[in-house]
């Protein structure tokens, strides 16, 4: 539609949807803490030095990297420069984030299908359970959805910005004075500079990669796809060329300027020689789909399986990932099949151009959006269903935009054809009403001492609903008003079906605390399955990252004894009662809600505070680390986030992640020690397969005397 026609309430209901997920987004922010320890470590890190800030260093000493590449973290970094170091002042920029990705959605649905598919579009995405946990904690998705949104909507302004032709301006109206063009339901779009748009969207999926790396081209596919459907021509794929040049180049700049840095530089984290490249490639690139050691760089192997089920076609509909996106794919499913018969007869989705039919602008426009959102939701259905590598619930966040606009669009499009006089295409839209409720009560009933009122009201709801629109579309020819008051009030019921059981997910995020593992794994609703995983914090000169034993932004790498945690991985650092000993995640910890989880770095939210074996633990390294520039490292970074954490000094992880990097080899661990620069190891921390026969491990047991202090039995002290 024209956006300057907007409706009043159209823009009543994106302040509204934006509010709600202001809210659930940030509500009792006091309860989320720091977040995933390994990025609010990061952060802190971060915000002490530039050269730690544009690496994205984990610790102070700028010895390695996150396992990610720092976009998100930058943001975060800012803040803490602005605001100081507080877990709401690494929080609060993903609730800003996540209110924006709402807006900027509701616009871009807006154009494409106008203001009741925005409408919906915008309160299904604050509503998204997923969404909800992921905004509430520091995990780079919030940003990489909120780039890649903004990306679809610059796409969707290039679409109609080229369909320059005389066109409406609205279903009902005549050819306008101006000849705008028109995309579905009658979208503006001018003779703008659709390359200029379409350049634009390339840049935003380049910072999108900043982000997360090869995550964010899933959907890249659709979204320069969506514009040559609209208007195929050899022109767009010129201007798809470039769009694709400018988006290698942006999401390639960060790599490169750290892989020809010609100075000290931090390790890179989740690599196996230091580079970003083989980040790009191997942990973040096909250790992901592929799920092979060497594809990832690490020794995590195929995490799959217990962090979010095992690939295969039902993976998004399994007891660990169901709850957090699937409640309306059935709908979706329903609205491709709709978009398709409303494409094939020509009906009025869009505008009518000549002769009382749509213009082949606006037919092209509105096929456009349909590629764009149906492709986006396709494609990330299949490569989150049958990675074999790590797959968290949580990365379905990414879902979550193009399941809002579809369910927004689809249930225009269901409306309009359940409302034509002729044809079967009606029933599509009692069919998705059915099935979709159907499916929420399926979902609800998998906790059943969770609100068991909830499946009987979604099924009340969901039956009354089909019922109603059953019954108007029998009253529809004889009595029409009565019909159409019948058919709304079943739509009501309805949308109250569909909605009922996510809203309920959704509130239970921030009423109940967080879920799943905390920071690590955030998800919403109660507890329905396992999860894992999390991920990184540094600090330098101004000029470049400090170089260990030579080599600038050395960081470590080893393993230790300890329990079997998720995905096969070891846990480690735990004292001989089973107690946390200062800095692993100790077994069985974190609770599905709370913060607990063997403290800051456990599987639980991280606290800020120190365990009473950390504090002991830290007490002792600075009375004796005898003017060693390296206060303490640990195997990995999740036993040294917490220490970061609480006091910002100079801790370094050895192992990155999961103590599998080789961010300090043996050669340089020995040579820090030779040197008086490091008199002190932990070794605790979450460590990955194959850790255990580290020779840095061997080395530092052998050589190094164990620490005598209470319920810490993983402590070192190194050199004379």
């Amino acid at each position: 539609m024209d956006v300057r026609r907007e409706p009043r309430w159209s823009r009543w209901a994106l302040v509204a949807a934006c509010v709600l997920g202001g809210v659930l987004y940030g509500w009792a922010l006091d309860s989320i803490g720091y977040g995933n320890s390994y990025y609010a470590a990061a952060a802190r890190s971060m915000s002490q030095s530039w050269s730690n800030f544009f690496f994205g260093a984990f610790d102070p000493l700028g010895v390695s990297t996150v396992d990610k590449p720092p976009g998100a973290l930058w943001v975060q970094a800012l803040s803490v420069r602005v605001f100081g170091y507080h877990g709401w002042a690494l929080i609060m920029p993903q609730v800003v984030e996540g209110v924006l990705a709402v807006a900027v959605l509701h616009r871009a649905v807006l154009r494409w299908a106008g203001p009741a598919a925005a409408s919906i579009s915008a309160l299904v995405l604050a509503l998204t359970p997923i969404t909800v946990a992921v905004n509430r904690n520091d995990n780079p998705d919030t940003l990489l959805v909120l780039l890649l949104v903004c990306a679809a909507y610059a796409v969707t302004r290039a679409v109609t910005a080229s369909a320059g032709h005389p066109g409406t301006a609205g279903p009902a109206a005549g050819p306008t004075a101006e000849g705008v063009a028109v995309g579905p339901s009658g979208a503006r779009g001018g003779r703008g500079r659709p390359l200029a748009w379409l350049l634009s969207a390339g840049a935003l999926v380049g910072l999108a990669f900043t982000t997360k790396m090869l995550q964010a081209w899933v959907v890249a596919p659709a979204l320069l796809g969506a514009y040559l459907v609209a208007e195929p021509s050899p022109r767009r794929l010129r201007h798809l060329v470039a769009a694709g040049a400018v988006m290698l180049m942006t999401s390639t700049a960060w790599g490169a300027a750290v892989d020809l840095w010609p100075g000290a530089k931090p390790y890179v984290g989740g690599s196996r020689d230091g580079s970003a490249w083989d980040l790009v490639v191997g942990y973040n690139g096909l250790g992901r789909v592929l799920g092979t050691r060497d594809g990832a760089g690490t020794g995590l192997g195929n995490a799959g399986p217990s962090m979010g089920g095992d690939p295969g076609w039902g993976r998004l509909f399994n007891d660990q990932v169901a709850g957090q996106i699937s409640w309306l794919l059935p709908f979706c499913a329903v609205a491709l099949v709709a978009a398709i018969v409303m494409d094939v007869t020509r009906g009025r989705l869009t505008g009518p151009g000549e002769n009382g039919r749509p213009g082949a602008a606006a037919i092209g426009a509105t096929r456009a959006g349909w590629v764009l959102w149906g492709g986006w939701l396709v494609l990330c259905w299949a490569v989150f269903s049958f990675a074999e590598g790590i797959f968290h619930p949580y990365y379905t966040t990414q879902l979550g935009p193009a399941v809002a606009a579809l369910s927004g669009a689809g249930a225009v499009t269901m409306w309009r054809l359940y409302l034509r006089p002729v044809g079967a295409a009606w029933a599509l839209l009692p069919v998705a009403v059915g099935s979709t409720a159907l499916w929420s009560v399926v979902l609800v009933r998998r906790t059943p001492d969770w609100a068991a009122w909830l499946p009987v009201a979604v099924a009340a709801a969901g039956a009354l609903g089909v019922a109603g629109l059953l019954a108007g579309r029998v009253l529809l020819r004889a009595f029409r008003r009565r019909a159409m008051r019948t058919a709304t009030v079943a739509s009501v019921l309805a949308a109250v079906a569909l909605l009922a059981a996510p809203a309920a997910w959704s509130a239970a995020e921030p009423l109940d605390g967080p879920g799943g593992m905390g920071g690590v794994n955030p998800t919403a609703g109660p507890e329905t399955g396992s999860g894992g995983g999390g991920a990184g914090p540094g600090r330098g000169g101004p000029g470049a990252s400090r170089g260990l034993s030579g080599r600038g932004g050395a960081g470590p790498g080893g393993a230790g004894p300890g329990g079997t945690g998720p995905d096969g991985t070891r846990q480690d650092g735990t004292g001989s009662d089973g107690r946390d000993g200062g800095g692993s995640f100790a077994p069985g910890g974190g609770g599905r809600r709370g913060t607990g989880g063997g403290g800051p770095s456990g599987w639980g939210v991280s606290t800020g505070t120190l365990t009473a074996d950390r504090q002991r633990v830290l007490d002792h390294v600075r009375a004796n680390r005898d003017g060693a520039r390296i206060l303490l490292a640990t195997l990995s970074a999740t036993g040294a986030a917490p220490y970061i954490i609480a006091t910002g000094e100079d801790v370094v992880a050895m192992g990155g992640y999961n103590a599998t990097d080789q961010a300090v080899n043996l050669a340089e661990l020995q040579s820090l020690v030779a040197a008086g620069d490091l008199r002190f190891v932990q070794l605790s921390g979450f460590t990955g397969q194959g850790a255990d026969a580290d020779p840095r491990l061997s080395w530092i047991q052998e050589s190094c005397a164990r620490v005598d202090l209470e319920d810490v039995t993983d402590l070192y002290r190194c050199g004379t």
